[in-house]
């Protein structure tokens, strides 16, 4: 949906943002390269090749395989001296690299005769440090104690003639300015206890995980499920980097399989089983889990260990002139089908649950709605519907009450109605006019279409409605949604407030697509077709009176797209992103929809608005929670009444 509006509407082009790196964002890259078993030499040949491409694309990290310097299918050849010194004989030849901050796999020997599989972390131009694996996988297939023991303790500071000076233990961290990579290897991550948490604990916010992991059935998702989870509880980046189909396949194959995760979110991944080799890159946001690790009280709260050391990279981080990745315009909206479904299901049932209980707590079965003919009060019946029915009560305990006033069209009074009609709840019309006239005469008001005007309607309504509750014995059930709530865009003591709404963590964005499927999947035929008319119906609080018949009041036209606000709130709220960041992630994503002029007037609106609407949020009645983003103030947002807007305006100004 969009809005005509004084500052156009149109596709000019947006301002173009140069420096994506200072809004927080990093990008890395995962390679599973060929390999060539036992040739140290030809597999740093085969890393340099990718190297000055991921450089040119502006790759801080680069992470490769287990073992890729040797291939980590070498069985007995790990024990000869010829495999050994060539391997740091390669490392060598990477040291002269252009990315920044580059993982690969090496076997190690100590003076004392232990190998180590081992992460060499090169920067500057040398090695930095090699953070050897902690747990060898010792079943099945896997026979890793024959070669490599557990670098569990191992503390040596290697003096080496072409490397030079560097640590090799499990405890250490790599800082390229703000990202902070700490590093696990293969069956590290499969542990009951895996090092990467002890890493994140201390400070990492990007885990690399040099993997070898051969494929069986349902291995991939098992695999992938591992990273979901490690990079959601420990809020961090995840890259993962899987030795690949060049590997020896005497008995089990491999399959290159490289991926990268966010906070739960999967960013990037290849297609396995490549015989000329893999790479992907993605771009990670480290400012977002920064916010999510601050506000997370239980990872924030976690025991910090003590010992890890830290090596700053004085390297600067290359400059992101574009970002390799994509935000949905409808951030609250899955956008896969399934997903959407199940999501779909999920919030209906939440809707209806918390209803429910409410009804048995005060032990009533009636119910009691102001239907309009819109879309919010609309989702809102149907949810009263699912409640009835998981209640095994008819739909005559449902009071559908509709009140025509000064500004009610009969496009929306005939969708109430229908609605009604179509499943049989009982609906009682209570016209407003002359209450209202009343009021207003009472109050000498003159007659303009002012916000008394308005108002007197809005409360003379929610006036009715609470008082036919308490005739019935029932629940009055509100109807305004997240976004309203988020913009203040409600009438303070009017439509605000309710028994219980169940509308007040689903945004405007979402309501139509729960309604859409509503009538796709629940809905009988009668009730489906006057669904259709209610999504085709504008949006408006239809408080002005009609011109020609047609509604005149066009919300979005008032208060900026909802598409847009919608955006703006799951950004500032779920991510915890400031206004300049907000503005250039509007800008890419609405770039075939609004210009950067129209973006940023409507973005001022929306924190001009949102930071002085708290007053009406402070109060709100109880609803549930229904997705990650709520404004319920026993809940996820508490904000003082009176906070200064003048800075952050101020920011929008200056975009």
């Amino acid at each position: 949906m969009t809005a005509n509006n004084a500052s156009g509407n149109d596709t000019k082009p947006t301002q173009r943002m140069d420096n994506f790196t200072r809004l927080g964002y990093r990008r890395v890259a995962a390679v599973s390269p060929v390999v060539s078993i036992g040739n140290p030499r030809a597999n740093a040949d085969a890393i340099q090749q990718y190297l000055p491409q991921l450089a040119q694309d502006g790759v801080s990290i680069a992470v490769f395989p287990e073992l890729c310097l040797s291939g980590y299918s070498a069985e007995d050849l790990f024990f000869s001296d010829n495999l050994l010194q060539a391997s740091g004989q390669a490392l060598a030849r990477l040291c002269r690299n252009p990315v920044p901050l580059l993982v690969v796999g090496t076997p190690w020997r100590l003076p004392d005769g232990r190998l180590l599989n081992c992460a060499a972390v090169i920067a500057e131009g040398r090695v930095i440090g090699m953070v050897p694996k902690s747990v060898h996988p010792n079943y099945g297939e896997f026979y890793d104690q024959r070669w490599f023991v557990s670098g569990r303790g191992v503390n040596e500071t290697v003096i080496h003639a072409e490397l030079g000076q560097f640590p090799v233990r499990v405890d250490q961290l790599f800082a390229l300015d703000e990202a902070v990579l700490g590093v696990e290897i293969c069956e590290d991550l499969w542990a009951p206890m895996p090092p990467g948490t002890a890493a994140c604990l201390a400070g990492a916010n990007i885990m690399a995980n040099l993997s070898a992991s051969n494929e069986l059935i349902a291995k991939a998702e098992y695999r992938r499920n591992l990273v979901h989870m490690a990079s959601a509880k420990d809020i961090c980046a995840y890259i993962y980097a899987s030795a690949g189909s060049t590997e020896s396949t005497k008995d089990v194959v491999y399959g290159g399989h490289c991926f990268v995760f966010e906070d739960g979110a999967l960013l990037a991944e290849n297609n396995r089983f490549e015989l000329h080799g893999s790479t992907i890159s993605a771009d990670i946001d480290l400012h977002h889990l920064q916010h999510d690790r601050s506000q997370n009280m239980t990872f924030a709260g976690a025991p910090r260990p003590t010992a890890y050391r830290t090596h700053r990279i004085n390297t600067p981080a290359p400059v992101l002139a574009s970002l390799h990745r994509a935000y949905d315009k409808y951030p609250f909206v899955p956008a896969d089908e399934t997903e959407f479904d199940a999501r779909a299901q999920d919030i209906l049932q939440i809707q209806a649950t918390g209803l429910a209980r409410r009804m048995q707590s005060i032990n009533t079965g009636a119910l009691v709605i102001g239907l309009s003919g819109g879309l919010d009060s609309t989702l809102a019946f149907l949810v009263c519907l699912d409640t009835l029915a998981k209640l095994k009560l008819d739909t005559g305990h449902l009071q559908a009450i509709t009140l025509p006033g000064p500004g009610t069209t009969e496009q929306t009074r005939g969708n109430a109605h229908r609605l009604c009609a179509a499943v049989d709840v009982p609906l009682k019309e209570i016209h407003i006019d002359a209450a209202v006239s009343q009021h207003l005469k009472d109050l000498e008001h003159e007659g303009e279409h002012d916000i008394v005007f308005e108002n007197a309607q809005a409360r003379e309504r929610t006036q009715i409605l609470f008082n036919y509750a308490n005739k019935v014995g029932g629940i009055l059930v509100g109807t305004g949604d997240l976004s309203e709530l988020a913009l203040g865009w409600c009438t303070f003591n009017a439509d605000h407030m309710a028994s219980y709404n169940v509308n007040a963590s689903v945004p405007k964005t979402m309501m139509a697509y729960l309604v859409r499927w509503y009538a796709q999947h629940r809905a009988p035929k009668a009730l489906s077709v006057v669904l259709d008319d209610v999504l085709d119906t504008p949006i408006s609080p239809e408080l002005i009176p009609p011109k020609d018949g047609e509604i005149s009041q066009h919300t979005e036209a008032i208060v900026g797209p909802y598409e847009l606000h919608d955006f703006f709130l799951f950004h500032y709220l779920r991510n915890g992103a400031g206004v300049e960041k907000i503005f250039h992630l509007a800008c890419l994503s609405f770039a075939d929809t609004y210009s950067g002029q129209t973006i940023k007037h409507w973005l001022e609106q929306f924190f001009r608005r949102f930071l002085s609407q708290q007053f009406k949020r402070t109060t709100l009645p109880p609803g549930p929670k229904v997705g990650s983003v709520s404004l319920s103030p026993r809940g996820d947002w508490r904000m003082p009444d009176e906070a200064d807007a003048d800075d952050i305006l101020e920011q929008v100004r200056r975009l």
